[in-house]
């Protein structure tokens, strides 16, 4: 696709993210309604949004190439993952919602003082950096790569400028801004994933069922491992580090844990966290999905693929399904 399409959908997509933020940023804004949105926030919608924030666009690139070395067996983590987002909404949102909130480090003030709360910002707001930027740098690459090198733009700019962008449309509007474009984002990211899968199956030329019968019976969608204790796939290792990764990870996040604090109710708050725990199998089950078709095709075909895993997704994205 030639840059300057790929330049006018980037730019349409940006002026979509500011029309959201005007709309969410039309009232006066409050320390409550800039962090928490006054508390208002449709649990549906936070719940939807935060599928795109889980997933991401990391683990579309590399979850489809775990397969060619560990099958089917993440979805064992997946599993933990679900019971981690149980813990979370029977354990901790409860006692969130109970002190009523704002920065669950405001428990660790009630808890144990200022200089605790102060420590767990500071590491939230360094981990945070750090997972931010690497997440961003995925997305620079891709815009550099496909669009502006075209027009020779450097690196540096484009990274100002993607940063710029985030900072122009969330300032305004806060929690209520990052909520509906998490969902525009999780919304775009399920649809590209759709349709790759689709693409896959024709460009193998099979039928939906003849797609599932092949994953079925292809040894890379082996899932389980139940006596190799030593296998760094084993059962427990996997389901019991996918719990406690989402108590960390989410649980204990401010950035994530945020967006369920808006929710009006500790009832729709736990919906959402519930929703949201159990639509990240499917589309797990989906992305390894991909891989055991991937490779599958490249055995038949014949086609030599990129020696690192995660370069299988954008290999085939940009070189065979058109």
């Amino acid at each position: 696709m030639s840059p300057i399409i790929l330049l006018f959908i980037v730019i349409g997509y940006l002026l979509l993210l500011f029309l959201i933020s005007v709309i969410t940023g039309r009232k006066s804004q409050s320390n409550s309604a800039f962090f928490i949105g006054n508390r208002q926030s449709p649990w549906y919608i936070v719940a939807f949004g935060m599928i795109g924030a889980s997933v991401s666009g990391i683990s579309v690139v590399s979850v489809p190439g775990m397969v060619s070395h560990s099958a089917f067996s993440y979805m064992q983590m997946v599993l933990g993952f679900a019971i981690g987002y149980v813990v979370i909404a029977y354990l901790l949102l409860p006692l969130y919602y109970k002190l009523n909130l704002t920065s669950i480090y405001g428990y660790l003030n009630n808890r144990f003082g200022t200089t605790a709360r102060h420590t767990g910002s500071w590491c939230f707001i360094v981990a945070k950096m750090v997972s931010s930027a690497s997440k961003l740098f995925i997305a620079v690459v891709v815009l550099q790569t496909f669009i502006l090198n075209h027009w020779n733009i450097p690196f540096e700019i484009t990274v100002i400028f993607c940063v710029a962008v985030i900072w122009l449309y969330t300032q305004r509007g806060g929690i209520k801004t990052i909520i509906w474009t998490d969902a525009l984002q999780t919304f775009l990211l399920l649809v590209a994933v759709i349709m790759i899968l689709i693409q896959t199956i024709k460009l193998m030329n099979l039928s939906g069922v003849e797609a599932l019968e092949t994953i079925w019976q292809s040894p890379l969608s082996q899932t389980f491992e139940w006596n190799d204790w030593q296998s760094p796939q084993h059962f427990m290792k996997q389901f019991l580090s996918g719990i406690f990764i989402v108590i960390v990870m989410t649980g204990l996040d401010q950035d994530m844990m945020q967006k369920n604090l808006s929710c009006k109710t500790l009832k729709q708050s736990q919906a959402n966290m519930l929703s949201y725990g159990i639509a990240f199998i499917p589309v797990n089950f989906i992305l390894l999905s991909l891989g055991v078709l991937f490779m599958t095709h490249a055995q038949e075909s014949g086609i030599a693929l990129p020696s690192a895993p995660d370069q299988m997704m954008p290999y085939y994205v940009q070189s065979l399904l058109g």
